[in-house]
């Protein structure tokens, strides 16, 4: 069964987006886990604008309290893939629980090849299996789709999967169709984050921004529908790119307001 559940990155400018304009007091761990609650949410991905490898463990353990008080489960992701790095994220998913830990793979000092890739995750298989914790790879911008199938498929594993994002792959050139077809019988997560493509007010060139989730380009029932064909369980996870508004107050309470709407309409198709 799909599950519905808020990330982090769904409250990007209530926690604080790096170089803007912070909020007055900007969300914590245990606000998010309070603001899902309010939304009727069982589930929350906790990633990396949230690092939890900077939290003492007794922070962990506070956090991972608050969420079994309010019936919350909690997914664990990271930004980053090497292996001492990796093995400390999987201890922290088992605090939590977590069925998957997601990673992306990049980090602004390391942008490994696709062996790379395969080899420093290869050697945590071992953890990640006694752990009974799949790897969940997601589809950043910098690989097509083919390229991190293959990677899947060199690793081999049941403990190794694709976390799918609905807009990253438009970074590296491919639309959702071909991303689906690729990486469909692989994904364990999937980060649901609505667009819409449109011209510039100039005419000269695209912009791709987000909406609230069912206000714009994504096809939800059909991306479910296809996914659900290739005989995988994985949960749902609310994203959003809402653009920077005049004041940072403004844009935390659409970004809030873009959360509800999306959950209400989600609720049609997951209903937990």
């Amino acid at each position: 069964m799909t599950i519905l559940g808020l990330g982090s990155y769904g409250v990007a400018w209530a926690i604080g987006v790096p170089g803007y304009e912070q909020p007055a007091a900007p969300m914590d761990a245990f606000a998010f886990l309070k603001f899902a609650d309010e939304l009727g949410l069982r589930l929350v991905q906790i990633a990396d604008n949230l690092p939890l490898h900077t939290f003492s463990d007794d922070q962990l353990r506070a956090v991972r309290d608050e969420a079994a008080r309010r019936n919350i489960a909690v997914e664990v992701g990271a930004r980053g893939i090497q292996t001492e790095f990796l093995r400390r994220y999987i201890q922290i998913a088992q605090l939590f629980n977590s069925p998957i830990l997601r990673v992306v793979v990049d980090t602004k000092e390391h942008h490994p090849s696709p062996e790379e890739v395969v080899s420093l995750i290869r050697a945590v298989l071992p953890e990640l299996e006694a752990a009974g914790i799949t790897l969940a790879i997601e589809n950043h911008d910098r690989f097509k789709a083919r390229t991190l199938a293959d990677i899947i498929e060199a690793l081999d594993s049941p403990h190794a999967g694709i976390c799918l994002d609905t807009v990253n792959s438009f970074g590296a050139l491919e639309g959702s169709e071909v991303v689906v077809d690729t990486l469909g019988p692989y994904v364990v997560n999937l980060h649901l984050k609505e667009f819409v493509v449109k011209r510039a007010g100039h005419a000269m060139g695209f912009e791709i921004t987000g909406r609230p989730t069912g206000q714009g380009m994504m096809n939800v029932p059909w991306l479910l529908d296809k996914l659900y064909g290739f005989g995988r369980t994985f949960n749902a996870i609310i994203e959003a790119w809402l653009p920077m508004q005049i004041t940072i107050e403004e844009t935390v309470a659409i970004e809030a307001r873009w959360a509800r709407e999306g959950v209400a309409y989600l609720r049609q198709f997951i209903k937990d």
